[in-house]
């Protein structure tokens, strides 16, 4: 897996240099037209982790590779990624056009309680793709074009307007989810659950093999959050209905056959980045979690 992808990284392979008014550090928006991304007739997004998030409206046949899963989608599709979790496409049919845009939390910031990675359609388990009709097609396209005609603009408020349009283009979402998967931590249990969450997730990427993760234990997050292990273990049991260990079990595993799938790293090598000293611990902790070996996995 390459390094996590920054915004400089993004606009100079895309566009050869960063904007004049870029400045690093600070709050960050800017949204395109897919095919002013093209070279050569040819787009290239490699799996890797960025440090911003992105919102796009992408149309034809296109397989992602979204964490550990892969969705075949074809027709118009609407698409949320998370920073924290690597993603891929591969277009299976004609290239077809589409917008995106991308921007930092820091861009949110003191403009929404929590984090952006609270919303269902940014969580690292949530539901990135939506597949949108014709006239949804319709809706969400004139939306960023909203977005591309204000950041054209010399309005004083257009960033607080565009906002408002990733607002708009996160309701609209939502609206298609049950309410359940709306309604965020209706108590302490929940928002504890949620904070280990997180913490579970940044302890990713893992961008080479000589990293390592390292906080395999439940003792090892309460000890960062602050709460005896105990109340960790309960505060999860009671909103997950899992042990805390099932939980970092799940994404070690999930994070393996990412590795598995999308690096070239031999199999001690991923073993080791996960934390594991010998390559027969992570075989067994592998097959105990999938029922297959590794090797067996990166064959299929």
């Amino acid at each position: 897996m390459k390094p996590t992808e920054t915004l400089e990284d993004f606009y100079r392979q895309k566009f050869n240099g960063l904007p004049e008014d870029y400045q690093k550090g600070i709050g960050h928006f800017n949204v395109f037209r897919t095919e002013d991304c093209y070279h050569n007739g040819q787009v290239t997004i490699h799996y890797n982790r960025r440090d911003f998030y992105k919102v796009a409206l992408v149309r034809g046949n296109n397989r992602y590779h979204y964490a550990d899963r892969s969705i075949d989608i074809d027709g118009s599709t609407l698409m949320f990624f998370n920073p924290l979790v690597p993603y891929t496409f591969e277009p299976l049919g004609e290239r077809k056009d589409g917008i995106f845009c991308i921007f930092t939390e820091s861009f949110f910031k003191e403009k929404i309680r929590g984090s952006l990675s609270d919303w269902p359609m940014f969580s690292a388990s949530g539901k990135p793709a939506y597949l949108l009709s014709e006239e949804e097609d319709k809706e969400v396209e004139a939306i960023f074009v909203k977005m591309i005609s204000e950041m054209n603009s010399d309005y004083a408020y257009k960033f607080d307007l565009v906002r408002n349009y990733v607002f708009e283009l996160s309701h609209f979402a939502m609206k298609r989810q049950p309410t359940e998967n709306i309604y965020k931590h209706p108590d302490a249990n929940s928002r504890i659950t949620s904070v280990f969450m997180e913490l579970l997730e940044r302890q990713f990427p893992i961008d080479n093999p000589s990293q390592r993760f390292t906080m395999r234990s439940a003792n090892d997050y309460a000890n960062q959050l602050s709460v005896h292990v105990n109340h960790l273990n309960r505060a999860i049991k009671t909103t997950t209905g899992k042990t805390t260990t099932t939980l970092i079990s799940e994404r070690l595993a999930n994070e393996a056959k990412a590795l598995l799938r999308h690096t070239n790293w031999n199999i001690s090598e991923i073993g080791y980045s996960l934390g594991f000293e010998e390559a027969s611990h992570f075989n067994n902790f592998f097959k105990k979690q999938t029922s297959v070996a590794p090797s067996n996995f990166r064959n299929v």
